[in-house]
């Protein structure tokens, strides 16, 4: 550690990882400050039953990978740990339509879709991206699906950041010449979402950031950002150890910062700094939150010869339009914790309706819903059915007085009920002898949920539009930039990593080196 830095990144998630890399090769002196743990293969939970390895809540000595969010107008899923959201994502690259280059306030500032085409490229290469070579049950039934409403042509694999090579056998690094770590072949697991045991996930610790290290860059993790000053020539960070409230304040002093820590970190961080310490920051600081508009429909069958646990966690997807698709995810057999969480899939957006539907439905097979509720391995027999759409639907979040933010309505927010996802949930579930279900505040309230919360620092051409520039520095301020997914600035209506991923790419190109900067 040292007093002075060249950079500062907080979180180390896809964009702080690319910063991380990028600005330590251009010669800088950098730190990741992460509030997660660095985690080992042998650290990873056999299943999502072992909470305390699995989840992040750290007042309660849960110090995981995964995160649950909870806001009126929606519930999130996150990652946390050095690596981000990598440690707990379904390792799925894929690139947005056009929809989404030529939309939100972004829009007419650039051509988005010429202009990241080159940094796609590099940012599938750094993540290792391939082709999901194998499908199995859940895949299978997919595309079964797929030939019933007669798109049998819309039935795709994934690329994901995973590596294949021979099942279980460890090689020489496969992607840096060497330069980065060993690597064993991916043996189907499933257990992609609960961390890689296996050293066959592409994880950000085994790309960005193993290398941005052997450039210099430090990583403290367990530490988390409390403020931001400004003094003449350089900004001070104040910091903490994670779940230490009554830790001392440290403070470091850099030159430039990055902003790294997802829509849940970089918003109320720079929405508290906006009243105390940097009152420049724009008034757009938590506006145009977006979610995919996402559905996440468990379905589970009572076959017990069905295998859907088997594969990657997201090996194929079906494109049912131009706007929206659906995607097959999995757990690996045992991580059965969702089983508490569900209750059966109902399609009403009026409440008091919705829960008399409910108790009808469970009234009219109590034994067939007993059943599904009491199959003996759950993850094995159960698939989440994951459905997206690049159309808009936007938040907005404020400072709240009990919690660090609060969630408004900005025009038409997301949805718990889209109709199409159900619709096919259902078909997808006669086939499987199955039931389809949806989390509990989704049946109860209506609040929908999302694993990819989107925007609330997004670009635009000036502060009154957006509180970034096209080049992802913070109106207002000196070399202080966002790089993260509350950049994001339109719906992708997709997976947002690889977009991260290649977004940030392209902001830390355009910084110079070292020797030719005025830092």
């Amino acid at each position: 550690m040292k007093k002075q830095y060249d950079y500062i990144i907080i979180g180390s998630g896809f964009g702080g990882s690319v910063a991380a890399l990028r600005l330590s090769q251009k010669g800088y002196s950098v730190l990741v400050i992460e509030k997660g743990k660095w985690k080992k293969p042998e650290d990873f939970p056999k299943t999502n039953w072992n909470l305390k390895k699995w989840m992040w809540l750290p007042a309660l000595g849960f110090k995981g990978i995964f995160k649950m969010t909870f806001f009126r107008h929606l519930s999130v899923i996150s990652g946390v740990g050095v690596g981000g959201g990598s440690l707990v994502y379904a390792n799925t690259l894929p690139k947005p339509k056009d929809n989404f280059f030529n939309s939100g306030s972004w829009k007419e500032i650039l051509d988005w879709k010429n202009e990241l085409k080159p940094y796609y490229d590099i940012a599938y290469k750094m993540l290792g991206a391939s082709e999901n070579p194998r499908f199995f049950d859940a895949d299978n039934k997919l595309k079964k699906l797929a030939g019933e409403i007669s798109m049998n042509d819309k039935f795709e694999t994934t690329k994901v950041a995973v590596f294949f090579g021979d099942e279980d056998k460890e090689v020489p690094d496969p992607y840096f010449d060497g330069k980065g770590p060993a690597r064993t072949g991916c043996n189907y697991c499933g257990q992609c979402m609960t961390g890689c045991p296996y050293n066959a996930k592409n994880t950000l610790d085994k790309n960005y950031l193993f290398l941005a290290q052997k450039y210099g860059a430090d990583i403290l993790a367990e530490h988390y950002v409390t403020g931001v000053d400004r003094t003449e020539n350089s900004y001070e960070v104040l910091y903490r150890k994670t779940g230490k409230y009554f830790s001392k304040k440290k403070k470091l002093s850099t030159k430039g910062i990055v902003f790294s820590g997802g829509v849940l970190g970089t918003v109320p961080l720079l929405a508290k700094l906006k009243k105390k310490s940097l009152p420049d920051i724009s008034d757009r600081i938590g506006m145009d939150i977006r979610s995919n508009n996402e559905a996440l429909i468990f379905v589970t069958s009572t076959d017990k010869n069905i295998d859907m646990s088997k594969g990657v966690a997201i090996g194929s997807i079906l494109n049912t339009s131009e706007h929206r698709h659906l995607e097959p995810v999995r757990y690996g057999s045992g991580s059965g914790f969702w089983r508490i969480g569900v209750l059966p899939m109902v399609s009403e957006p009026l409440w008091w309706k919705r829960l008399m539907k409910l108790v009808i439905k469970l009234a009219k097979q109590p034994l067939r819903w007993l059943k599904i509720y009491t199959v003996r391995n759950f993850a094995k027999q159960t698939v989440v059915l994951l459905y997206m759409e690049d159309l808009e639907g936007k938040l907005k979040m404020n400072p709240g007085k009990l919690f660090p933010v609060t969630s408004l309505q900005d025009g038409n927010p997301p949805s718990a009920f889209l109709p199409e996802a159900h619709k096919l949930a259902e078909q997808y579930a006669k086939n499987v002898k199955g039931k389809a279900l949806t989390f509990v505040l989704e049946t109860l309230t209506g609040t929908p949920s999302t694993a990819h919360i989107l925007g609330g620092c997004v670009i635009g051409k000036d502060k009154e539009s957006g509180v970034i520039d096209k080049n992802h520095k913070v109106f207002g301020y000196e070399n202080m930039y966002v790089c993260d997914g509350s950049a994001i600035s339109a719906n992708p209506g997709v997976n947002p990593a690889l977009t991260i991923t290649a977004m940030s790419e392209r902001a830390m190109s355009i910084i110079p080196d070292k020797k030719q900067s005025i830092l």
